[in-house]
């Protein structure tokens, strides 16, 4: 087993900087040290709390360049797609420092018979998230933020390649008044990530990642009574119908497939149009997609950047392949850049149908597949014909029908009508079906690991 981390720029290939591993007895000491500072900050009240997260926000932003720098070096995102990442960290601090105080709130209600009863909100202790490399800030705020807000300590494993993001939040955490040991990122093997999960002073884990990563951890954590969210991978089918605003759906759905280099769950990625404005979408969709920019992230004219990994371009390539091979066709795209670093092109694969990977699996990539559906109904049958329930979207003029079928019909946590978004941090984020369970964001992700305790005053 390796004894250490080595990072990688996706720019061109070239090592960026190597990372001790912690031992077994060092990562254990990290955990009681995590276990003394929440004695002490689940006593502070909720408005001590909510200062320090708006401080955080604050902090972030300070060190916006330098962070969004720090990823695109670590992953590849754009830098500008950074900036924005960072932008949206903030609003999650400051949301959660305004909306934590009413959520967090004690409540109380009259008994049968007389009395009073209090519903309070009482922290758990300590949370475990282990996070993915392709949002390297956000993931990491989305659920650290709340968990802090609520009076719990934190715990992060993040994912390899951006060890370095993750040191950096713990700096940005503590100089903005966190105390020292309530959030820690710890750089450390699989092996020590599941002795963590068994830790008795671990009160719950989140994960966000693939779903058969995403099973083991929940099964892991349920055999020790330890309760989960598990925000999985997805195959977001955005629906295309016969009244739609054709060339605004293909800029969107074009945007929506390549935004953060095509790898993010919620991205737009399986494209159900009907029969009567097929060819049409196809047409303006292929020739969008034809026409993005591949190259250097820190360029600002480049509008897709490097895949994160050369082993996950290589994975990808191997499902546009297998596709292939099943019958897809390629209408733009479908080969690896012949240069340093990990560049795929913006690829359209057409004729997808099921048994293609295209068609039934996550393609983590600036991959869209296109599929026809016969009608309205069609769309929503091929909608739904996934194993996965994240994401989705609806491009119709009549706004009142788009949302009623996303109310009735879509078996997704979210919805967009005609357009593309990653996540609004006042609305719920999550899935179902193997998209995995819990929400994070809009005062739902706050409670999710809680103790909601009833205090029964009753009449005597």
């Amino acid at each position: 087993m390796a004894d250490k981390i080595t990072t990688i720029n996706p720019a061109n290939g070239k090592e960026l900087k190597s990372y001790d591993f912690l031992t077994e007895e060092q990562a254990m000491e990290k955990i009681q040290q995590s276990q003394k500072a929440f004695e002490s900050w689940k006593l502070k009240s909720l408005e001590e709390r909510a200062k320090v997260i708006k401080n955080i926000g604050e902090k972030l932003n300070e060190y916006k360049d330098e962070f969004a720098q720090l990823m695109t070096d670590e992953m590849g995102k754009l830098f500008k797609h950074g900036k924005q990442e960072i932008d949206l960290c903030k609003g999650i601090c400051d949301y959660t420092a305004k909306s934590g105080m009413d959520a967090l709130a004690d409540e109380e209600r009259e008994l049968d018979g007389g009395g009073k009863g209090i519903v309070t909100y009482s922290p758990m202790g300590i949370i475990y998230g282990i996070q993915p490399w392709n949002f390297p800030a956000y993931q990491v705020v989305r659920y650290s933020i709340v968990n802090l807000m609520a009076g719990n300590a934190v715990l992060l494993k993040h994912a390899e390649n951006v060890t370095g993001c993750s040191l950096l939040l713990q700096k940005i955490y503590e100089e903005a008044g966190l105390p020292e040991g309530l959030f820690q990122s710890l750089v450390i093997s699989h092996e020590i990530s599941e002795k963590i999960i068994e830790h008795d002073l671990v009160r719950g884990v989140t994960f966000t990642g693939s779903a058969g990563v995403g099973k083991k951890i929940g099964e892991q954590a349920g055999k020790a009574l330890k309760k989960t969210v598990l925000e999985l991978g997805s195959n977001d089918a955005y629906i295309v119908l016969e009244d739609a605003d054709i060339e605004m759906a293909a800029k969107t759905c074009a945007n929506g497939r390549i935004y953060n280099n095509g790898e993010t769950c919620v991205a737009a990625k399986r494209f159900i149009v009907v029969d009567k404005v097929f060819e049409e979408f196809k047409k303006a969709f292929v020739e969008r997609m034809s026409n993005i920019t591949l190259g250097d992230p820190n360029d600002e004219n480049s509008q897709l950047g490097p895949m994160a990994r050369k082993d996950l371009m290589e994975k990808l390539h191997d499902q546009v392949k297998e596709s292939i091979d099943k019958g897809a066709e390629v209408l733009c795209g479908g080969e690896p850049e012949d240069r340093d670093g990990f560049y795929y092109p913006s690829t359209v694969l057409g004729n997808v149908k099921p048994g293609q990977p295209a068609y039934d699996d996550e393609l983590f990539g600036p991959v869209a597949s296109l599929i026809h559906a016969k009608d309205e109904e069609d769309a929503m049958r091929i909608a739904n014909d996934s194993r996965f329930g994240l994401g989705g979207g609806i491009f119709s003029k009549d706004q009142d029908r788009a949302v009623k079928l996303a109310q009735d019909h879509f078996d997704t946590g979210m919805v967009f009508i005609n357009s593309f978004g990653l996540a609004q941090v006042n609305m719920p984020f999550g899935g179902v079906k193997d998209s995995g369970y819990g929400r994070e964001h809009g005062g739902f992700g706050i409670k999710e690991f809680v103790n909601i305790k009833a205090v029964n005053i009753l009449n005597s």
